[in-house]
């Protein structure tokens, strides 16, 4: 089983419209660094774990040009075997992926929902997100709107 590690724009969209649940419907045990914690805050749910990363030079070179969670989540996801990162922001998702780590998105997050048929309203979650100020390209709303239909 895939360790699974989030950023906080996952569980703060997520919490943003109520749905953090489905993050722990698709994967029993999801991490966090310290850092990402306290960026979510209160809405953090109990059921998620925090775990420090432990690479402090690969922390420091990282931060040059992410922010703090981004750089720790990223260091934590190298120190850990068969791990996915869920990851939002452009140059974090970029960097995850020079540095070989398997990434998704929370929208990728609602499509594996869709896949797995756990969200009863696909279409009104993506809705949701986009009020909250989550921003979705047409083309993954095209590509999500050809799953449920």
């Amino acid at each position: 089983m895939k360790v699974v590690i989030a950023d906080a724009s996952c569980l703060i969209s997520l919490a943003n419209i109520n749905e953090t649940e489905l993050l722990r419907k698709l994967y029993p045990q999801v991490f966090v660094t310290p850092e990402v914690a306290l960026e979510v805050g209160d809405s953090l749910p109990k059921w998620v774990n925090q775990r420090v990363s432990s690479n402090h030079s690969l922390i420091d070179q990282l931060t040059e040009t992410l922010e703090i969670g981004e750089a720790t989540s990223i260091a934590l996801a190298l120190e850990l075997d068969d791990c996915l990162l869920i990851i939002d922001e452009k140059k974090g998702r970029r960097t995850a992926k020079q540095l070989g780590i398997e990434i998704t998105g929370t929208f990728g997050i609602v499509m594996q929902g869709i896949d797995n048929d756990l969200l009863s309203d696909p279409s009104n979650v993506v809705a949701r997100l986009e009020r909250a100020g989550f921003r979705i390209s047409d083309m993954l709303k095209a590509q999500m709107q050809s799953k449920i239909h």
